[in-house]
Formats: C-alpha cells, sequence, structure tokens
C-alpha cells in the first residue's frame, strides 16, 4: 500500500504541472533499511479505553487518557545467526495528536507460547501508554510472530538488543512514511524478561553510538539482570520454583549458540523426554512445569549438575552467562528498577545486585523501588502505576 500511494502521488504531481521528459525527475521512493510492511490491526476510542481502565481496576490511569489509538502490525528486518530474517511487533498510534509524540517500546514477559506473541495476542493493556500521548512499541522477539520458527534466543543480551533497537529503527521510517510526527524523546519499559529485554537494549544504545539513538528514561521490573548470580543459586540451592525457566534457558543457548548436545546432556532423560515435547510453544510454563520437577539435582543429568559445581566445568555455559549479564554499567540514563519483595521466580535480591553494581559502576541515575509482599504475578500492576506519571512528567 506505501508503494502505491507513492506511484500514485508521482503521478497526480506529474498532472499538475504538466510533466514533459526534460522535466525534473520525481522524487524516489524512500529506501527503508529496516521496515518491511505495517499491516492495520485494530482501533479504539479513547472513551473505550476510559471504560476498560476503569473495569479492570485502574480508575486512577483513566485522566491520563487523552487520544484514541490506532495500532498495526509491523513487520521488520533484523538479524539472526548473520542473516536477514523478518521479525513482528505492534505499533500504537495516539489517534489525532497533533504535537511530536515520544516513542516508548515495551517489552513484554516470558511467554512459552507462541500464539501469545503481542501480534497475536494483542497489545494486553499497554494501549494506555499510547493513549496518553506516545507512539508505542511492543516487539514481539525473535523466535514469535513472523519469526516463529525460530527457538527464541531466551536471555541473550545482543538478540535482545537487536530486536528492540531495528524495530524502533523500523517504527521511525514507518512514521516518515506516513508523515507522522515524533520527538527524539525514547523511552523503555519491560517487566520479567521484559525488563531484562529493557536493560539490554538500553545498555546497547547507550555504549554504541552506530545506532544515533539516546535513550529518555528506562524502567525495569523483576528481570533476571544478574544471570550470574541467579545461576549460581541453583548449584547452591537445590530447590527452584519454576523449573520451566531454567530449561528455556538452557535449551536457547544450547540452539542460539549451536552446542547442538542432546537433551539429555542437561537433564535426566524423564524430563528431557518431557521436554522435547512440551517446550514446542503451544504449552504454557504451568503445563512444562508439571513434567519436571523442583528439584534442581534431580532435574538436571548427574554430571552436567556435578560440572557445574566444578571450577573448570561447563565452561562454554558458564561463559555465555557472564556474556548476558546486564546487572551494570556506567550509565546516565535515568532508570527505575521495580520488583515484588516476595518474588518467587526471579528473587528481589537480583535487582538489589543489579543497582549496586550500577552504583559500583559509578552510575548515579539509577534507584529500586521495592513492591512489598509483590509476588512475580502481582507486581507489574503497581509498578505501572507508579511508571505512567513519572515517564510524563519526563515528557
Amino acid at each position: 500500500m506505501i508503494r502505491l500511494t507513492n506511484i500514485l502521488f508521482v503521478l497526480a504531481m506529474c498532472l499538475l504541472v504538466s510533466c514533459h521528459k526534460n522535466d525534473a525527475e520525481p522524487s524516489k521512493p524512500p529506501v527503508y533499511n529496516y521496515f518491511v510492511s505495517a499491516t492495520p490491526y485494530a482501533e479504539y476510542s479513547a472513551a473505550v479505553l476510559k471504560t476498560v481502565a476503569q473495569f479492570s481496576g485502574q480508575s486512577d490511569i483513566v485522566p491520563l487518557i487523552k487520544y484514541g489509538v490506532k495500532e498495526y502490525k509491523l513487520s521488520y528486518q533484523t538479524t539472526f545467526k548473520g542473516k536477514s530474517i523478518n521479525a513482528s511487533g505492534l505499533i500504537i498510534l495516539p489517534d489525532g495528536m497533533k504535537e511530536s509524540a515520544a516513542i516508548i517500546s515495551i517489552q513484554h514477559g516470558t511467554t512459552f507460547i507462541k500464539s501469545e506473541a503481542p501480534t497475536i495476542a494483542g497489545a494486553d493493556g499497554m494501549e494506555l501508554f499510547a493513549a496518553a500521548g506516545y507512539i508505542t512499541l511492543i516487539p514481539d522477539f525473535i523466535g514469535y510472530g513472523e519469526s516463529a520458527s525460530v527457538f527464541h534466543p531466551y536471555y541473550d543480551k545482543n538478540y535482545s538488543a537487536s530486536a528492540v533497537i531495528d524495530m524502533i529503527q523500523a517504527g521511525k521510517e514507518f512514521l516518515n512514511s506516513q508523515h507522522v510526527a515524533f520527538s527524539d524523546k525514547l523511552f523503555l519499559a519491560g517487566y520479567s524478561e521484559g525488563g531484562y529485554v529493557t536493560l539490554a537494549a538500553a545498555k546497547e544504545i547507550e555504549t554504541n553510538p552506530v545506532h544515533d539513538l539516546t535513550v529518555t528514561a528506562v524502567a525495569a521490573g523483576a528481570g533476571g539482570y544478574d544471570l550470574q548470580g541467579m545461576f549460581s543459586g541453583i548449584t547452591t540451592q537445590p530447590y527452584y520454583s519454576y523449573p520451566s525457566y531454567v530449561a528455556f534457558v538452557l535449551m536457547a543457548y544450547n540452539n542460539t549458540y549451536d552446542w547442538n548436545k542432546p537433551l539429555t546432556y542437561f537433564f535426566a532423560s524423564p524430563y528431557a523426554n518431557a521436554l522435547a515435547t512440551y517446550m514446542d510453544g503451544t504449552h504454557d510454563g504451568s503445563e512444562i512445569n508439571a513434567k519436571l520437577t523442583t528439584d534442581m539435582p534431580t532435574l538436571f543429568d548427574a554430571g552436567f549438575y556435578a560440572r557445574l559445581s566444578q571450577a573448570d566445568g561447563e565452561h562454554d555455559l558458564k561463559q555465555a552467562i557472564v556474556n548476558n549479564d546486564v546487572s551494570g554499567w556506567k550509565t546516565n540514563i535515568p532508570m527505575r528498577l521495580y520488583h515484588g519483595t516476595s518474588d518467587e521466580i526471579i528473587p528481589y535480591a537480583n535487582s538489589e545486585t543489579t543497582l549496586q553494581h550500577f552504583k559500583d559502576a559509578g552510575s548515579t541515575t539509577v534507584s529500586l523501588t521495592p513492591i512489598t509482599n509483590g509476588t512475580h504475578g502481582s507486581s507489574l500492576a503497581p509498578m505501572l502505576k507508579d511508571v505512567i506519571p513519572w515517564l510524563i512528567t519526563l515528557n
């Protein structure tokens, strides 16, 4: 549709100015480095969004809803294992906004089910950011949506960052093609895996000027930023309540880094067989957990588990964990971390360690907001209630 619009525009201009053979050549269609296509997805009025917020217990957000929204499925180019692939996400525009809007990229939490990708399941309430006046991006991540044939590179720092950054670049190309004004303010926010992805993207943008982006502020909740601390706990504390997360990381690294080891290398045979069946993108974490065990020494292959505790054991895995850790760097970005103090999946101590690592690196712009008695599932809503007003003060 965009290419057809460009062609019709050029023909119309030729008729208006009586184009002849010797006239100046018409403008060439724009060259897109990231943007592939945009398809209308959904549309909601401000009145509908206010009603939804009211009935979902978010009445304090109602006054922030100023606009209706228009959603599009955005297809864009990114890179995986050295090859260009198409990825996807949602871009949501505040409808009728006259001034230039800031851009916010929101990163979703862990999903085991492919059909829960934002471009399939919807924005899950994140339309509120667009309704408050932000151009909102929600990437599916590599391994979902248009790239669903790929095994998701879970907790990989580089692919996490590129999925976000490349969508931001594609989003800007799309906005320019539609003559939608946007400002140079860029916000990043995410929860759970989305918190990790948010920090990965923020670090890559801040430390690599090639992207020509500047992050205005970051809000990240309950991510496993301190991967070294997380995996250290596995070897010292035998119980972990959500073993499917551990399995997801190991299976992702095995695929992403082409180790190509059989699942029985990592897991005891009954659990390896279960993972081969149920970690297929159609079962949720609870279903997968029911096929596993919360006793880590029993979950893992005995030899693999023993090597984890050895100084020179499982070098490739330990190096991957170090490489993918995002638990602190010297940053000047205003950054708020959020975490429930009763989180049973990602321990609250993970964010405490991350905050300390930021401070140790010389950062003074990072804070941690504890959500008292919050679990992993219950802490997102309190985080959002704090984040939206804070971002508005920065916009």
